[in-house]
């Protein structure tokens, strides 16, 4: 799709998509998840509690490689038994480990939220850090942690892309782009700011029940005329 062609069907005026745009998007998918009764994700649920930076991170952390309700049981046992950094800190990995089992790899994440912890305690007073480099400068934290943190802990402007995220935005058009990271950086240059925080929530459900990795549901999206279906060989 040429860029004239790409700016007429999606919205664009001077390499920034059109707001309008964005809210018919926004609104119609979440209007299609609510019919179907599509929960928020687990990280999302348990940041509503009380937007609490360690929560954010630790949940977050533990739903790498996990489902949902397996990352939000894990997620309160293990703040029921460690709900600060101090008290994480004091807890050896391997306990950490039985806590949050069967989280994908919780053998490694056990040692791994054993380490952050030490760190925090040791270097920011047991505070989690409110800027993306050092949040990033963590063990197995990467951009997807770290804006979650910044956005959901924090409150603020963040873009996480994670591969519901990069997958979905390459389908419309809106990107053409290979990796999660790259797809982040093009997003913060062509989505308007008040739309990055929503972003990642929307579409992660969005990618579960509708635009699914694997033959998507085209014919449930309110948008399907309209998207250009890229990279997508089968759908239903």
């Amino acid at each position: 799709m040429g860029n004239a062609s790409f700016s007429r069907e999606f919205g664009q005026r001077d390499n920034m998509l059109d707001e309008k745009y964005i809210d018919t998007i926004f609104t119609s998918f979440q209007e299609t998840l609510e019919r179907m009764g599509s929960p928020l994700p687990s990280v999302s649920l348990i940041a509503e509690e009380d937007r609490n930076p360690y929560r954010v991170l630790i949940s977050t952390l533990i739903s790498l490689r996990t489902k949902d309700e397996v990352t939000l049981s894990a997620s309160k046992r293990l703040f029921a038994a460690a709900p600060d950094v101090e008290t994480l800190a004091s807890l050896d990995a391997e306990t950490i480990a039985e806590i949050i089992k069967p989280a994908g790899f919780y053998r490694r994440k056990g040692e791994q939220l054993k380490h952050i912890a030490q760190i925090l305690l040791d270097n920011f007073h047991g505070s989690i850090p409110d800027d993306m480099d050092t949040l990033m400068a963590l063990p197995g934290v990467g951009i997807k942690t770290a804006s979650l943190v910044l956005n959901l802990g924090y409150g603020l402007d963040a873009i996480c892309v994670d591969c519901h995220v990069h997958q979905i935005v390459n389908r419309m058009g809106w990107t053409d782009t290979k990796t999660a990271e790259e797809t982040e950086k093009e997003l913060r240059k062509i989505l308007p700011r008040r739309f990055w925080i929503s972003l990642n929530e929307l579409l992660v459900r969005y990618g579960q029940k509708v635009c699914t990795p694997v033959s998507p549901f085209c014919s449930l999206c309110p948008k399907q005329e309209r998207c250009p279906k890229k990279g997508i060989i089968k759908h239903r």
